[in-house]
């Protein structure tokens, strides 16, 4: 039985295992995907012995996932991005990691809102922090010329620029009314909106029509900024499309079968989060 698993510290509120769980159920793989919290302290020699535990690879969560990127052989997207979220042995037993947050983000934009990428060529980002670096990275490598990484902190948004070059124009939070004028694409990276959280209040009617606005929130699953998406007709991209998209390499690295994201398991891990 190939076993893999999430480490994380806390863990325990994961949703890895239920979307793996449904997978290795589909496909009819003996294999099985826990939950191991590990304490940053002891996540070095957990992960450096991984294969000992009997694992074949993994899923990295906070607050491990910058540590996993020292302790593996890191892809350049995951070098690029400065995280790592997955883990796998190679056939030389090398333990190697890559960031899937820009499969997910990319993905989830994919089958949401097809031909995107074509309507595009410059996007609007919210937010300089771990999960925007994603974003960006995944926006660039698909081929847009222009990415407004905006955030309150424009050092913060500067840094981006440094990072990925000069398709990236840090912008402070000020100019974010004038820069949504006739967008096409915009992502919010944030945690503003989330259950907990203050409110992103930002006025998207300005946007072109046809526009695509992503939220990589997915508690509550509709944020207020995708409720006003959805009313002016735009398509959307919700936080629980981008964490299941994200997961579909982990587990074809692992058990050797690639995933497909239905609608019956979003809606299977969806009642789990409203439930929850």
């Amino acid at each position: 039985m190939r076993r893999s698993c999430v480490i994380g510290y806390p863990a325990k509120h994961s949703r890895s295992p239920k979307i793996h769980g449904y997978w290795l159920e589909q496909h009819g793989i003996e294999g099985h995907y826990g939950i191991e919290e590990i304490s940053p302290a002891d996540f070095p020699g957990f992960v450096t012995k991984l294969d000992e535990h009997g694992y074949v690879g993994a899923n990295v969560t906070m607050p491990h996932k910058e540590a996993a990127l020292q302790y593996s052989e890191p892809d350049q997207r995951a070098r690029s991005v400065g995280v790592s979220n997955t883990l796998w042995f190679d056939k030389a037993g090398d333990l190697k990691s890559t960031n899937t947050d820009v499969e997910g983000f990319i993905g989830a934009l994919d089958a949401n809102a097809p031909g995107w990428d074509k309507k595009s060529e410059s996007a609007v980002v919210l937010g300089a922090g771990g999960a925007a670096k994603a974003v960006v990275y995944g926006l660039l490598e698909r081929g847009l010329k222009e990415v407004h990484v905006v955030n309150r902190t424009i050092e913060k948004a500067e840094a981006f620029r440094h990072a990925f070059g000069s398709d990236v124009v840090p912008a402070s939070w000020d100019s974010l009314p004038s820069l949504l004028k006739g967008a096409t694409l915009l992502a919010n990276s944030t945690s503003l909106g989330m259950h907990g959280q203050s409110d992103l209040e930002i006025d998207i009617s300005v946007m072109a029509e046809g526009a695509v606005v992503s939220d990589i929130v997915y508690v509550p699953l509709k944020t207020d900024l995708l409720a006003a998406a959805e009313a002016r007709g735009f398509a959307t991209s919700n936080g629980l499309d981008m964490l299941l998209h994200q997961a579909v390499r982990g587990f074809e690295l692992w058990f050797g079968t690639r995933p497909t994201v239905t609608s019956e398991l979003f809606d299977m891990v969806a009642a789990d989060i409203v439930g929850g």
